[in-house]
This record gives structure tokens, sequence and C-alpha cells, in this order.
């Protein structure tokens, strides 16, 4: 034990003590307040970090409760705009319906008139037909040449006979 490093000696001893004890009076009195300055700005900072995240966090879950509620009003009203469109194609659809079903309605009617008109005009075409029928017929029955009076009034008696069978 040879190594005067490893043997104690009371000088070196005290000398050490007096210089930790400076070195931890210099360090207190320039060193450790600056240090705990600092670890305490950095502590707040962190607080008012954690603050405004805080806040971030409920800003944001508001901004979605806010856009989710829009969402839902969109919907609403896309619904809204799809089911007015919806009621005005079908009402468009009725009146379509009953505008074809009124001209549907005036051509037949049209129809009608016209038909009652040709059989109008049909059976007083027949009439006329069997009159000069009936004169030719009854020329050569009779063989003599009628006066225009009895022409008349066979013709007249005809027609008479004819329309109350017609109507019958």
């Amino acid at each position: 034990m040879d190594n005067p490093l490893v043997q104690p000696d009371p000088g070196l001893f005290i000398w050490t003590i007096i210089t930790f004890l400076v070195l931890l009076y210099v360090l207190a009195k320039f060193a450790w307040k600056p240090l705990l300055a600092m670890l305490d700005k950095r502590e707040a900072l962190i607080r008012e970090s954690l603050a405004n995240a805080e806040k971030a966090r409920t800003d944001l879950e508001r901004i979605q409760e806010e856009s989710e509620a829009m969402l839902a009003k969109a919907r609403e009203d896309a619904q809204d705009i799809v089911r007015k469109g919806k009621e005005t194609a079908d009402r468009i659809k009725s009146d379509l319906l009953a505008s074809a079903e009124d001209k549907a309605r005036q051509i037949r009617q049209d129809a009608e008139v016209q038909i009652e008109a040709a059989k109008d005009q049909a059976l007083a075409d027949i009439k006329a037909e069997v009159v000069n029928l009936s004169v030719q017929i009854a020329g050569k029955l009779i063989r003599k040449n009628l006066s225009p009076q009895d022409n008349q009034t066979l013709i007249e008696q005809s027609i008479q006979q004819l329309t109350t069978k017609n109507e019958a």
C-alpha cells in the first residue's frame, strides 16, 4: 500500500470538503437559481401546452358536433328536396293523365258525332236509293208513267214507311 492516492490523508480530506462546499455555494448562488427558474418556466410552458391541447380538444369536439349537426340538417334537407321532387312529379303525372283523359274523351265525342253524321248521311243516301228503286219497281209493275204528283205522293209514303220501320 505504498500508493499515496489510496492512503487517507487528513489534509487532502479537509481541502476536498472545503472545495466541495465552495463549489456548492457558487453553484447555488449562480447556477442553481437560473436552473430552477428555467425548470419552472419549462413546467409553466408544459402546463400551458397541456391546457391549450385540452382547449383544442374541446374545440375539436364542439366543431365535430356542429359538423354532425350540419350533416344531419343537410341530409334532412336533401330528403325534403327529394320528397318535394317526388310530389311534384306525381302532381305533373296526374295532371298529364287528366289532360290525356280529357283529350281522349273529346276525341271519342268528336268521333261519335262524326259517326252519327256519317250514319245519318248513309241513311239519307239509302232512303234516296230505296225511293229510286221503289219508283223503278213501281213503274215496271204498273207499266205506266205516273204523273209527277202521283210520284211525289208515292215517294212520301215510301219514306214514311221506311222511317217508321227504321225507328222501330
